[in-house]
């Protein structure tokens, strides 16, 4: 179980500077744009660029893959067997990175959580770390999460 029955999980984060929804195909062209921009950046983040993986994400792909990529964590929302949610300046509604809240494996109630922020907001990777925590914190019902170092 990685959230409890009847948990339901919020519709997202506000802040001054950031918005969190529900990742969905109607942010496929931004979310893309986004993360093919930072692809370095992306990988020098805490959880992402495992040297030990032989295909890392990010990677290239089409925007095609990547509305699949986007369906699958839709799914994943709608089953509750993990949450991704997209990261929007809260000024321009721009993509801006997103947040993945995954079950740690063979732990209940323990979230793996991992985040982005293209380059051009590396500025923001603290911050939104900080913010997510406190979130999941407050508002999740996890036991333990274990956020990529920082």
């Amino acid at each position: 179980m990685f959230v409890p029955d009847g948990f339901q999980p919020p519709l997202g984060l506000r802040s001054e500077v950031f918005l969190l929804e529900p990742l969905g195909p109607q942010h496929n062209e931004r979310d893309h744009a986004a993360w093919m921009s930072s692809i370095e950046h992306i990988h020098a983040t805490p959880g992402f660029g495992d040297p030990l993986d032989p295909d890392p994400w990010p990677r290239p792909m089409t925007l095609a893959e990547n509305l699949e990529d986007m369906l699958m964590h839709a799914r994943h929302h709608h089953d509750r067997e993990g949450f991704t949610y997209t990261v929007l300046d809260a000024a321009t509604k721009d993509v801006i990175g997103c947040v993945y809240i995954y079950p740690l494996h063979g732990e209940d109630l323990t979230a793996d959580v991992r985040s982005w922020v293209r380059s051009s907001h590396a500025d923001l990777d603290a911050p939104l770390w900080r913010a997510v925590s406190e979130w999941l914190t407050s508002d999740w019902p996890f036991t333990d999460m274990r956020f990529a170092a920082r």
